[in-house]
């Protein structure tokens, strides 16, 4: 039967708009519109300067694009960006800035080569930050280009923007890191970026006027959606340019950092930092969000011992566990946990036969999920979309377990998984355990290993990889026991990814030996 409302009440201009994230900024302007919103080295700007500033953008941006790319680093134009150029009717599109040559701070160039033909340069834009180098900067400025401050005073503070018609309109597209392949292009709605502005600080348990500092970057998913959400939170934002342990020590202690996310890899980094380099105790409890990769509870655990608090991203935790061993704690926590809570719908399935599998911890399937803040889809890329779209999921590729409570587990990605003699390993299972040796400050599968400074000079690796393996064999089953051990630095994306088909290559060029150095 057709299900029927209970009334005939039309939709109206009083009592529907489209969802956006955007009608943020406007509020945080009004409400408290000399709270710091951005700051940035010595540059402080309040929300209502921010508002201003970010119609000045929209308003500059006078010959509307369908999308205007944004290379830069986390400072505050990045931030504006988000705001100013889907004020103007674009898409921002913020370009990973270490993705490769072609598009690491170096689009004169590119331009300059593109320029043979009928290509029609784009308007440039450069951002004089304190820390650039200002021969670069009069170099571009020399080839055309205009300084952003520049390009703001063209702009109207009081430029009348107009939020999006229909929700479903692209407010965002951004391009995943191409490790195994090209990049792909993933395109965001208005709907789905308002949605998870909310449900980041409903999960996390933010309070109003947060201090959050920006490590993550914000071409990464624009920042996991939080540069929206800290202005539905009123909050303020730390710019950090270069992320490094010092520096994120310094943040805290300095402005009062309460939050901040983080790659696992960059949570290893502050763990094993230098004494020089960190500022201990801490002055305050600083929550931290980590996702991107599969957490070890080791990490999680040496996290808490600095007095941080690091959740995975849908990890709902549960009083109960509270009472626990920290140990137990943090292997609890590594699980990725139950779905956002704009999220409708997350499982694990079985990849041979479409269906939920047994909640028993063990069960190996992949992890899917559904609802709004899915993805419209993958830009121009049809057989991507009919792939990642099937039977009504969107297919993560990571492979995980559903636990007895519900709670998901990510045991692998698809493509990482190892098979030996017919038996599948997981590489996230082999990472944990050889996160809790003492030498190692970070790894990847195939036991490559970056020892801590000072543990062992190069006399002794090969001594200590016997050890690592036999640390192993006390660790896990034996058939998981990795049989070499590559000492040197993981080559890494630029979201703090290790790229594992790099190590994958050197695994195959090293052959079959027992201790090898990179």
């Amino acid at each position: 039967m057709e299900m029927r409302d209970i009334d005939n009440l039309p939709k109206n201009a009083a009592n529907y708009t489209a969802l956006t994230p955007l009608w943020f900024l406007e509020r945080a302007a009004t409400v408290h519109p000399t709270r710091k919103a951005v700051v940035h080295r010595s540059r402080t700007f309040t929300w209502l300067q921010t508002y201003q500033r970010c119609r000045r953008l929209a308003s500059a941006l006078t010959s509307p694009s369908a999308s205007v790319a944004v290379i830069a680093p986390n400072v505050p134009a990045a931030y504006e960006a988000h705001f100013g150029i889907p004020m103007s009717g674009a898409v921002i599109n913020p370009v990973n800035i270490r993705l490769n040559a072609s598009t690491s701070f170096s689009p004169l160039k590119l331009m300059k080569e593109k320029s043979q033909g009928n290509f029609k340069p784009p308007h440039l834009v450069v951002v004089a930050d304190e820390s650039c180098d200002p021969k670069t900067l009069r170099y571009a400025l020399g080839q055309g280009a205009i300084e952003y401050e520049k390009f703001l005073e063209s702009g109207d503070p009081e430029f009348s923007w107009k939020p999006p018609q229909d929700e479903w309109q692209s407010i965002a597209l951004n391009y995943t890191s191409g490790t195994t392949a090209s990049p792909k292009g993933v395109v965001l709605h208005h709907r789905g970026a308002y949605l998870m502005s909310l449900s980041n600080p409903l999960i996390w348990g933010m309070n109003e006027g947060a201090i959050y500092l920006w490590t993550l970057p914000m071409f990464h998913c624009n920042g996991w959606c939080f540069t929206w959400a800290l202005a539905a939170l009123c909050g303020t934002n730390i710019c950090l340019r270069q992320v490094t342990a010092k520096g994120v020590y310094s943040a805290i202690a300095k402005h009062g950092v309460t939050h901040f996310c983080a790659a696992p890899v960059v949570l290893n980094s502050i763990v094993n930092a230098p004494s020089e380099d960190t500022i201990l105790p801490l002055p305050h409890v600083v929550h931290v969000m980590t996702a991107g990769a599969a957490p070890p509870p080791a990490v999680l655990f040496a996290m808490s011992q600095k007095e941080t608090y690091g959740p995975s991203t849908v990890c709902a935790w549960k009083p109960e566990w509270d009472l626990l061993p920290p140990e137990t704690q943090a292997r609890l926590n590594a699980r990725q946990g139950v779905r956002y809570i704009g999220l409708e719908g997350l499982d694990v399935i079985s990849s041979q036969t479409g269906q939920p599998v047994a909640a028993d911890g063990k069960t190996i399937g992949e992890i899917v999920m559904r609802g709004n803040l899915v993805m419209k889809g993958y830009l121009k890329n049809p057989k991507a979309n009919e792939e990642t779209f099937a039977n009504g999921w969107f297919h993560s590729g990571d492979l995980g377990v559903k636990h007895r409570d519900g709670y998901i587990e990510i045991k692998d990605r698809s493509k990482d998984i190892i098979i030996s003699g017919g038996e599948n390993i997981s590489s996230v299972e082999v990472e944990n355990s050889l996160y809790l040796h003492p030498a190692r400050w970070g790894e990847s599968p195939c036991a490559f290993v970056t020892l801590k400074p000072g543990v062992a000079d190069k006399s002794k690796e090969q001594e200590l990889g016997e050890e690592i393996m036999q640390f192993c064999r006390s660790k896990m089953p034996a058939y998981w026991v990795p049989k070499s051990v590559v000492f040197g630095p993981l080559p890494k994306t630029a979201t703090g990814k290790i790229q594992k088909h790099i190590l994958r290559g050197k695994a195959k060029e090293l052959g079959p030996v027992k201790l090898s150095k990179l």
